[in-house]
Formats: C-alpha cells, sequence, structure tokens
C-alpha cells in the first residue's frame, strides 16, 4: 500500500513495491508491467511518479522499457565465470557511455574491471558475471 503521508515519497514506495514483487516471483521474468495509466489509477498517483519507480528499477537492471511495448521484467541472463590467477585483481565501477552499449548494459548496472598480472584488462558486466580464484 502506498502512503502519501510517509517520509518515504511516494514514487520510492511504489517502487519498492514493484521490486518486491519481481524479487518474490511474483512478476517472472519477461511479465509485462501494468501501464503507468493503470498503475497512477491502481495505487493514487502521478503518472510522473510512475515513471520515477519504474525509471528506479530500469536503473537497477530489474526491468526494460521497450517502447511502445511498455516495461517488462528483464530475463535471468547467462553468467558467466571469471577466474582469477595469481597477480589478477579485480574491481567495480560505473562503465562509460560506450562501454555501457559495447558490453549492453542497462542503465544503472557496474562493469567488472579484472586487471591482470601482464597489465591487460578486461571488462565485463557485473549483474552477469561471477569472480572466482
Amino acid at each position: 500500500m502506498i502512503d502519501p503521508n510517509a517520509d518515504r515519497a511516494v514514487f520510492r514506495q511504489l517502487a519498492d513495491l514493484l521490486r518486491n514483487r519481481i524479487l518474490s516471483g511474483e512478476l517472472q521474468p519477461g511479465a509485462s508491467l501494468p501501464s503507468e495509466l493503470r498503475m497512477a489509477q491502481e495505487y493514487g498517483l502521478s503518472r510522473t511518479s510512475v515513471r520515477q519507480a519504474v525509471s528506479i528499477l530500469r536503473s537497477e537492471g530489474l526491468v526494460s522499457v521497450q517502447r511502445p511495448r511498455g516495461t517488462f521484467v528483464r530475463e535471468a541472463e547467462f553468467t558467466d565465470t571469471v577466474t582469477l590467477r595469481k597477480g589478477d585483481t579485480a574491481s567495480a565501477r560505473m562503465p562509460s557511455p560506450t562501454e555501457r552499449r559495447d558490453l549492453d548494459l542497462a542503465e544503472g548496472v557496474p562493469i567488472l574491471v579484472i586487471s591482470r598480472a601482464d597489465g591487460s584488462t578486461d571488462l565485463y558486466a557485473a549483474d552477469r558475471t561471477r569472480v572466482s580464484r
């Protein structure tokens, strides 16, 4: 339930509700979210608040917006495993626009930077990659 009198902004409350439905499996990967108009009516919010909530979920990589089709729960993607060798290090950072495009990353998804002992660097999508030793 959205409480307009709560200390938390209504669009954040809606994002929390939708996130919980996605993470609990109630909204499965590939499922479409209700339209902006329908959510605005259902929760008594403005369409702007609904857009802000969807934007949060999009930045978290939970949904993708496919205009004009709608907003969909993202499919679980294949997870790569990168093995670190002796002398390798791993760090994370936000990608540049070019890196985001090259790695096909959703907005808000960081990249893993693997610095190899030989001086080379590899970049991986953090939401699809596991690091092991």
